[in-house]
């Protein structure tokens, strides 16, 4: 116990906490959760009342937590993991397929690829209702962010199911008219925005343009196709968003990039009913 006599903790405070504790800002913090700035210090003063304990240095827009607050972030993210199975299992019945299910997949893949199982899904199952978060970032399973995700590298740790669903290849593409008329050596590249830097595809491209220039860059893969398709530069899309009727012409195959994509849900939801029907839609869209 770290004080020696405090009232109940309010859950709230201890998420607005942990919430402050993973993101390093009060901003970040407030963004995370939903809420204004002010929201997170007033919840973060309340709990470092209630247990008589200093939990957050502040020094300029950054925090530090203290050798106490480190200890409570440890112990809120395990009651944050349960609080998140509890909640993911009372928002489906656990005998019929009905209840909100939510999943996280990369923008591109969302719209190329799952439109079509969760609409097949929703005509099937009426009773299960879909949210769909097209993002880049990897949402939380244990922070309520979704139920099911759908991710391009293998969680390291955590309790879940894990489903190889298959292999997406990138290849480079540019316009037609754009190969005839530029020289290989003059190409010029579209990619990612800095933060996407790190990832794969964008290495690989930086491989590939061998010191020449990446010269127009978006976080938005359909942005890049259309700049591609307009004579913009040579670009690495996934195949799966390519079709004849785009005017994309394929650079060779010997420079194929192949990423695996994972299903990923918390074990504990993974036989609601609602859950796994979904998981079996995924599963049949690849």
């Amino acid at each position: 116990m770290i004080g020696k006599e405090f009232t109940h903790i309010d859950w709230d405070d201890l998420r607005h906490f942990l919430a402050l504790a993973q993101a390093g800002t009060f901003l970040g913090a407030a963004r995370q959760i939903g809420v204004e700035h002010a929201t997170i210090s007033r919840r973060i003063a309340a709990l470092e009342k209630n247990l008589g304990r200093k939990l957050v240095d502040r020094r300029g827009r950054r925090i530090i937590l203290t050798g106490d607050g480190e200890q409570v972030a440890g112990h809120a993210a395990l009651v944050a993991q349960q609080m998140a199975v509890i909640e993911q299992l009372g928002r489906a019945s656990a005998t019929e397929t009905r209840g909100h299910v939510r999943i996280s997949a990369p923008p591109a893949l969302s719209s190329v690829l799952l439109a079509k199982p969760v609409a097949a899904l929703r005509r099937e199952h009426p009773g299960v209702e879909i949210t769909l978060v097209g993002e880049k970032r990897l949402a939380s399973l244990n922070r309520r962010e979704a139920d099911i995700a759908v991710r391009m590298s293998r969680p390291e740790d955590g309790d879940y199911a894990i489903t190889r669903l298959g292999d997406m290849a990138f290849h480079l593409y540019a316009a037609k008219a754009y190969l005839e008329s530029v020289p290989e050596a003059q190409w010029t590249f579209i990619g990612y925005d800095e933060g996407m830097n790190a990832s794969p595809q964008q290495l690989r491209l930086t491989e590939l343009a061998a010191g020449r220039p990446i010269a127009i860059r978006s976080s938005v893969l359909e942005f890049q196709a259309a700049a591609a398709r307009l004579g913009g530069g040579v670009v690495l899309l996934p195949d799966f968003a390519v079709t004849d009727a785009d005017g994309l012409q394929r650079i060779g195959d010997e420079n194929a990039l192949t990423r695996e994509i994972w299903l990923v849900v918390h074990a504990e939801i993974r036989d609601v009913p609602a859950v796994r029907v979904v998981m079996e839609a995924l599963k049949g869209a690849f």
